[in-house]
């Protein structure tokens, strides 16, 4: 894609709108980052294979939306060998890009591997969030010296959408996640008002007791007391 032609940023133009109602849309989460991926190999030429890296909780990684199964056996060798362009630009670097694997000192056990299953390039670009970095989105190519400054500032745009997935996702895990908590304290205060008669101030605050004598969250507390009742 030439940015200085007006059609091509048009396009790009187009598609931005187009994954930005994505994120806003009621779709999961890999549904957004398989059409930012596809999108990526749409509009970068030399990009052939395109996927997205995302770290784990105790530094697993996960590969998700690949264009191509190679995206992410491509990830695992990065995670079984510890080094490679996605594993750099997750942990590491912003961009992370090579231009030719037969010439690439920095992963002496990633590049050959890469190069035997036919990839020669690739460009990774760290995905930001405000919490944490989340991982790396990854083009691939079967071809040495392609990537020029375009394909950088288009593949920063698209990281930027797929960070904006991550955190949308994020947002409605936890929105989930609060909605749950309050309806099952909800629930507890009103078994605990039928049960004892008393107010639902008294409830909340006989929740709060418990849960501060037995150094038990409240949420836990709240959840036994509708045992209870299931039991009864």
């Amino acid at each position: 894609m030439d940015l200085s032609d007006p059609s091509s940023r048009h396009e790009l133009a187009r598609r931005m709108a187009e994954l930005s109602r994505d994120i806003a849309a009621p779709r999961s989460l890999g549904q957004v980052l398989a059409d930012v991926t596809a999108a990526a190999v749409e509009l970068i030429p030399a990009a052939d294979v395109a996927g997205v890296l995302l770290i784990k909780g105790g530094g697993d990684f996960e590969s998700v939306a690949d264009t191509d199964g190679l995206a992410a056996e491509l990830d695992k060798l990065q995670h079984d060998f510890n080094e490679g362009p996605c594993h750099d630009a997750a942990l590491k670097q912003t961009i992370v890009r090579t231009d030719d694997l037969r010439e690439e000192p920095r992963w002496p056990q990633y590049a050959p591997a890469a190069v035997q299953r036919g990839v020669l390039s690739s460009l990774s670009f760290k995905l930001y969030t405000a919490e944490r970095t989340a991982g790396a989105l990854n083009l691939f190519s079967f071809k040495a010296d392609v990537w020029d400054t375009e394909a950088e500032t288009i593949g920063t745009v698209f990281a930027a959408h797929a960070a904006s997935a991550i955190m949308a996702g994020r947002h409605g895990q936890q929105m989930q996640s609060a909605l749950s908590t309050r309806d099952r304290i909800g629930q507890a205060k009103g078994i605990i008002m039928e049960r004892y008669n008393v107010d639902e101030l008294r409830a909340f605050d006989l929740l709060r007791q418990l849960s501060q004598e037995s150094q038990v969250k409240l949420i836990d507390i709240a959840q036994r007391v509708i045992d209870t009742r299931r039991e009864d």
